[in-house]
């Protein structure tokens, strides 16, 4: 009998197998573990045990940890949630029994039947710093708070920035997610209302996109951990410190992911309040380029921060997400996601430019 089940990150063992059986099916007994196979997603086994109402013979499948967009435990929580709800609503198809979830103890328990799953977290304390982008609309530079908060926003990316890890999967499935998830630039425009931009406009600025993923597919080595959502709406201040909230879409990226998430909304704001970028929002933008790019050395986020742009300005320009932006507002933003494309290198200095 084998000894354990899974992928190589999370491996049941049979006790706890036993015991979760054992609970699952009164007087159960294991008797016997059979590796079926591997494909190209996962691995199957063979569970044989005795049950008061005879031998059963089930199959537990398990999926592989890297690429197929399974690379983190709730992606192959949710392929196995799906299926669980949907192998028995057509003829002729196997039954599921259960999903289960290897726990950190070793245990395992069951995870099935949800119809909707919640969050439970604790509660921030602070204000958000989308106040202190209000406040910026009434200053002509920068005081001194701002320019230690944007200081201290630099310090703590740079950090996180700093932990890397080998995984040209993991670079990729970012750069394929900014492009094509629901959540990032195909999902944020398929989700507009009619009246904005058109199909073929939101397609050509898709198609630049889709060019940058090629290009900057070699650059895997730049992956590194992320926020991933690090957003003004996210980053909550009390005094200069600082706590943050929904982390997202994976712990693993591309640093232009937090730098673009956070800076489009310096030009946001200014276009929202004077039509371009001035004053102490301009000031801003070039302070979080001259630390970020000062003390981490990464001059090169400078040419692949434009995908990363396009899916931010799309966010930005959205009128159910936006609604105070004038229609022309939004065309701006829309333009300088283009020009940025069409750019080989990002220059904070030429900011106004892009949006012409």
């Amino acid at each position: 009998m084998s000894g354990e089940i899974g992928p190589e990150a999370g491996m049941i063992g049979k006790d706890a197998l036993e015991a979760y059986l054992t609970r699952a099916y009164e007087g159960t007994r294991l008797i016997r573990i059979e590796r079926l196979g591997s494909g190209a997603h996962g691995t199957g086994f063979s569970l044989t045990f005795d049950t008061p109402g005879g031998r059963k013979e089930y199959i537990l499948k398990s999926l592989a940890t890297e690429g197929l967009g399974h690379d983190y435990p709730s992606d192959r929580a949710a392929v196995f949630l799906l299926a669980y709800n949907e192998y028995g609503t057509i003829p002729r198809h196997v039954k599921p029994l259960d999903v289960l979830s290897l726990q950190a103890d070793g245990s395992v328990k069951s995870v099935s039947g949800g119809k909707e799953y919640f969050l439970l977290m604790e509660k921030a304390e602070g204000v958000s710093y989308f106040h202190d982008l209000e406040q910026m609309s009434r200053k002509d530079g920068l005081d001194r708070e701002d320019r230690e908060k944007i200081l201290a926003l630099t310090a703590y990316l740079k950090e996180i920035h700093s932990v890397k890890k080998e995984s040209k999967t993991l670079y990729w499935r970012k750069l394929r997610d900014t492009v094509g998830h629901g959540e990032c630039l195909m999902g944020v425009f398929d989700s507009y209302p009619d009246g904005v931009i058109s199909h073929r406009e939101m397609a050509d600025i898709e198609k630049l996109c889709v060019d940058w993923r090629a290009r900057l597919k070699p650059l895997h080595g730049r992956l590194c951990q992320v926020h991933g959502d690090f957003h003004p709406g996210n980053i909550w201040f009390t005094g200069n410190e600082f706590v943050l909230l929904d982390r997202s879409r994976g712990p693993w990226g591309e640093a232009a992911d937090d730098v673009t998430a956070l800076t489009i909304n310096y030009i946001f704001y200014s276009i929202m309040f004077f039509n371009r970028v001035r004053g102490a929002f301009l000031e801003a933008l070039r302070l979080f380029f001259e630390s970020y790019v000062g003390s981490t050395g990464d001059e090169e986020i400078l040419s692949v921060v434009a995908p990363f742009y396009a899916f931010r300005g799309a966010v930005v320009a959205h009128p159910l997400f936006y609604p105070k932006l004038t229609l022309e507002q939004r065309l701006s933003i829309l333009r300088l996601v283009k020009n940025i494309l069409t750019s080989e290198r990002f220059d904070p200095e030429k900011v106004n430019e892009y949006l012409a």
